[in-house]
């Protein structure tokens, strides 16, 4: 049998205080690490998807939760749309609208349509765009181009920083003639209705001192490689979509042709309070909706839930959005 030395187990007994150092060590190493929390807050949003050969982005800026307010339908009575809420699983007298500027990446350019709420303060739930676009990895500096599709404050109010910079510095800013002349002229400045006012001084406000980097762009039109130009007033006397058009692909970007679809693609005959020509913006929702239906084109919405993309099809009286396939890859 082998003896044990006695210079050996003194040896052994030195070691000791090392391995029970070490136990602490080891027993945290195989512990997995635990997931960390929510803390209440969202992960980035942000959805990719191609047409054609252009990649295009959903940058969400965020979502707006209130009470209903008296007069937001102007034509349907609180009844009718609590109804519809109902129908789209959304609680009865409460609103959501989300807001979803896109972000283009073509032939080495990006381009951005509409810049959201612009800077908030607070634990405010929109003015998100800044954020989400450094989680893209796109910096304010890299957008070569700003398309916007009309002037109303959560599609322009991103041009501009807190401190009043602009928030896109490099980047041509592209915008609808038609609704240029409309929010710049004087006399429409001087007719307006009380409640109007307001609006026209934010148009002021973002573009002050800066005519010279605004191009205006007429409908028909290609406003940047492989992004058309397609009238659809009503919501604002120049509202404009877009088609965005790669080999045989094709995605409509209807920009506000109608609020939250749950309610006004269901109901087309519905009057938001927003649209400034009530009559001619559903005209126009009619047009576009039967002509996307038709060909069967891809569709994106400014208020549309994010990812904020599907088709329309008919139904009944009125329209109802098939969500797209959510695609890991691209």
């Amino acid at each position: 049998m082998t003896q044990t030395s006695r210079r050996q187990l003194l040896a052994a007994a030195a070691s000791l205080p090392v391995l029970s150092a070490a136990l602490p060590l080891l027993s945290l190493t195989a512990t997995p690490a635990r997931a960390q929390t929510s803390a209440g807050q969202q992960v980035p949003s942000l959805y990719r998807y191609k047409v054609g050969d252009i990649e295009v982005t959903v940058v969400n800026d965020g979502v707006r939760t209130f009470p209903l307010p008296d007069g937001f339908v102007k034509n349907a009575s609180r009844d009718e749309i609590n109804a519809a809420l109902t129908a789209g699983f959304q609680p009865k007298d409460t609103l959501s609208i989300q807001f979803n500027p896109l972000l283009i990446q073509s032939g080495g350019k990006l381009t951005l349509i509409d810049t959201g709420n612009g800077p908030q303060t607070g634990n405010s739930t929109v003015g998100k765009l800044p954020a989400n676009l450094n989680w893209a990895g796109v910096k304010a500096a890299d957008i070569d181009s700003v398309v916007i599709t009309h002037f109303h404050a959560d599609h322009i109010n991103g041009l501009r920083t807190a401190e009043g910079a602009l928030a896109f510095p490099n980047a041509e800013i592209l915008v609808p003639a038609a609704e240029w002349a409309y929010w710049t002229d004087e006399g429409e400045i001087s007719r307006a209705p009380e409640g109007r006012k307001a609006a026209f001084e934010n148009v002021r406000r973002v573009f002050k001192d800066i005519d010279s980097r605004v191009k205006r762009y007429e409908w028909d039109k290609e406003v940047v490689p492989g992004l058309t130009a397609v009238n659809a007033v009503g919501h604002t006397p120049g509202h404009t979509a877009l088609v965005l058009a790669s080999g045989n692909d094709k995605l409509f970007i209807q920009a506000d042709t109608t609020n939250i679809p749950i309610l006004f693609a269901a109901n087309p005959e519905w009057q938001v309070q927003f649209d400034m020509d009530p009559a001619k913006a559903i005209e126009t929702r009619r047009r576009i909706y039967d002509m996307v239906a038709t060909e069967r084109l891809q569709l994106t919405g400014y208020h549309y839930p994010f990812p904020a993309t599907g088709f329309i099809e008919k139904a009944g009286n009125g329209y109802r959005v098939v969500p797209a396939t959510w695609n890991p890859v691209l």
